[in-house]
């Protein structure tokens, strides 16, 4: 299966399941207080063993596939962790994961496993949006000697932030589906008009700036 018509398998199984709503016409309004059409939680993808299954195998075979020397799966807490363990399962490695700031007793570890100085790393995450949360957790992690191969998610909204961000901090970075692929399937399932589609698309260009 090629890479597009694996985004949209995931991007229809996530409408599936509630993982992702469209809601051009009554738009949702983030902490932030930007106005989106989208909301997307992924933490439901954990309670559909078939969508779940999907996700990680698909993940595992992208590691093959192009980062063959990956010696750690990390998880970002926390909805990335469910993924990476998964993952490491899938692939037979060693998975840690990484606190949003490090533990405020104890050892105070912001890494929780053992990751051992110059081990290649892959980072599991569930959304990119900006890309602020997944950096910091993968400078957690160049900061304790590991080395960062790739950031990996589930689904991005494509925001252009996010990928210079990710540029300017020097991480590379992908995802099983995005934005641009659940506009087409929900198309085609009829979950959003095709008058609607302009609107939606020019969201993800200026999403501070959107009115709907």
């Amino acid at each position: 299966m090629g890479q597009t018509e694996l985004a949209k398998q995931i991007a229809g199984k996530l409408l599936d399941i509630d993982a992702v709503s469209l809601r051009p016409d009554e738009p949702f309004t983030w902490t932030s207080g930007i106005k989106s059409p989208i909301y997307c939680d992924n933490r439901m993808t954990m309670s559909f063993p078939d969508v779940r299954r999907l996700i990680y195998k698909s993940f595992a075979q992208k590691i093959r596939e192009q980062y063959p020397d990956a010696q750690v799966i990390a998880g970002t807490a926390t909805a990335g962790i469910p993924h990476a363990a998964w993952v490491s399962e899938e692939l037979g490695l060693p998975m840690t994961y990484v606190r949003s700031k490090p533990k405020g007793h104890g050892k105070g570890n912001q890494i929780e496993g053992k990751l051992d100085a110059g081990a290649k790393v892959i980072v599991i995450e569930d959304l990119i949006s900006t890309g602020g949360s997944s950096i910091e957790a993968a400078q957690a992690i160049k900061e304790a000697g590991g080395e960062v191969l790739a950031v990996l998610a589930i689904f991005s909204y494509q925001f252009p932030k996010a990928e210079a961000a990710f540029a300017e901090a020097g991480f590379a970075f992908d995802t099983l589906s995005n934005y641009t692929a659940l506009l087409e399937v929900a198309q085609e399932k009829g979950t959003i008009r095709a008058d609607q589609l302009d609107a939606l698309a020019s969201w993800r260009q200026n999403p501070a700036e959107w009115q709907g």
